[in-house]
């Protein structure tokens, strides 16, 4: 009776065919002798949701979904500066007309803006400076620079890298922005204007005027300003030599003394 109720135990009936399967049941000495499976590493497991190696436990090691993209239209890219397409359309030609210049190279070109805010007493007055470069940034677009001093003077109590001013560096898109900005909307505001000295210019083409108020500049709010202050501002070209300077700033639209500005298209 014992033997028959082990070969019943071993044994089971399929419904659907009604055949009976034998089960398999590895015996004690075959379980002994079979090997036994290596252990998994740790960095392993993260593949059946265990723990991870670094990436922590099962699914954070995964890589991140992802970014939503955004809704809408893609961003239009910035237009060109106005100033820019009236120098490359009409300025570039009547100079090379104008000078004679056969090579496209030498027809000058404007480098560099460089807008500069002297503070003399930048070391008793921190607020002043720091009002300054915040006026600066709203004319200019761009973070300046504060200055410092290169060296010591004692008659003006001056140390070696104190903090005397600040300043900006335009080049590109965004200098033409600048100049086209001044040209038309600060000049025409400052008091009894009649014009810009035509006598700035360095010897090497370069050209350099004082304000003595930055209120003639529409970003500033009249309500916030604490001390009135100047500045001076350097055109920077590529001529080497005044004549062709003046003749590439008169056609750009600056109004020199005694003269009719031209109008940029």
């Amino acid at each position: 009776m014992d033997q028959d109720k082990a070969a019943d135990e071993k044994t089971t009936v399929d419904k659907a065919t009604g055949d009976k399967a034998a089960v398999d049941q590895p015996t004690p000495e075959a379980a002994a002798a079979e090997p036994k499976k290596p252990k998994q590493p740790k960095g392993e497991k993260g593949e059946k949701g265990g723990k991870g190696g670094k990436g922590g436990k099962g699914g954070k090691g995964d890589a991140p979904a992802a970014a939503p993209e955004p809704e809408g239209p893609p961003a239009e890219p910035a237009p060109r500066a106005r100033l820019l397409e009236f120098y490359e359309q009409r300025v570039r030609a009547k100079l090379q007309q104008q000078f004679g210049f056969k090579n496209p190279h030498q027809i000058p070109r404007l480098l560099k803006i460089v807008l500069n805010v002297g503070m003399g007493d930048a070391s008793k007055n921190a607020k002043g400076l720091d009002a300054a470069v915040v006026e600066l940034g709203a004319i200019t677009g761009q973070h300046p620079v504060v200055t410092r001093a290169k060296k010591s003077i004692a008659n003006f109590n001056l140390r070696e890298g104190q903090p005397i001013g600040c300043a900006v560096t335009l080049r590109g898109a965004r200098m033409y922005e600048f100049l086209d900005r001044f040209i038309s909307v600060a000049v025409p505001r400052m008091r009894d204007f009649r014009g810009l000295p035509t006598k700035s210019f360095d010897g090497r083409g370069n050209y350099t005027i004082g304000i003595k108020e930055q209120m003639v500049f529409p970003e500033i709010d009249y309500d916030k300003v604490e001390r009135i202050h100047g500045m001076d501002i350097t055109f920077v070209t590529s001529a080497g030599r005044d004549d062709s300077a003046l003749a590439l700033l008169r056609e750009l639209g600056m109004p020199f003394r005694g003269e009719t500005p031209v109008a940029a298209a």
